[in-house]
């Protein structure tokens, strides 16, 4: 019992530090956006919107650079999931994770073309690939692109089918948990 009323109370001092929407939209550069984001729906923390928000985070954190936030962004608009979730679940990506996650998803594109004759590229080539820049950097990538332009799209929707799973799965086991020990306390 008091392991949960430690984690009530660090949950209820993070929360008292976010901003609700009505504060984050009364930020003068995010009041022209206020009529299209500050619907409730997209605030709304239900199992369906936050499983969807997770896999659209997911989904939108492969695509290139300064898209995935924008990306997001746009699906969840579209899709009416939970914003800053969306938002959030971009950060997986970062300087640290990126290339090992662009080879994953190099691999499963290689793995789905297969092409006789053709070898995998190892990671430690990309690497210096990478680091030569320049001519040899475009030439690798010209050669190697159509396993990217492949790969990167599995690897993301992959991921956000696991993730959408993991969430639903997780919320409908934490309900049932929680309807049976309310439910073994009224014995």
């Amino acid at each position: 019992m008091l392991r949960q009323s430690w984690w009530r109370q660090k949950w209820h001092a993070l929360r008292d530090k976010v901003p609700t929407h009505d504060e984050i939209f009364a930020k003068r550069w995010l009041k022209p956006l206020a009529p299209y984001f500050n619907k409730p729906y997209f605030w709304v923390a239900s199992r369906r919107k936050v499983a969807l928000a997770v896999a659209i985070g997911l989904f939108a954190g492969m695509m290139p650079g300064p898209t995935q936030m924008l990306m997001a962004l746009i699906l969840a608009y579209v899709l009416r999931a939970n914003l800053p979730i969306s938002l959030a679940m971009t950060l997986y990506t970062n300087p640290l994770t990126y290339l090992p996650l662009y080879y994953l998803a190099y691999q499963l594109g290689f793995h789905v073309l297969a092409e006789p004759g053709h070898t995998l590229m190892a990671f430690s080539d990309w690497k210096v690939v990478i680091e030569a820049g320049g001519s040899d950097l475009r030439a690798a990538l010209a050669e190697q692109a159509k396993y990217l332009m492949l790969g990167v799209p599995l690897f993301s929707g992959s991921l956000a089918v696991i993730g959408y799973v993991l969430v639903r799965g997780g919320w409908r086991c934490r309900t049932v948990s929680r309807w049976r020990s309310r439910h073994e306390r009224l014995k």
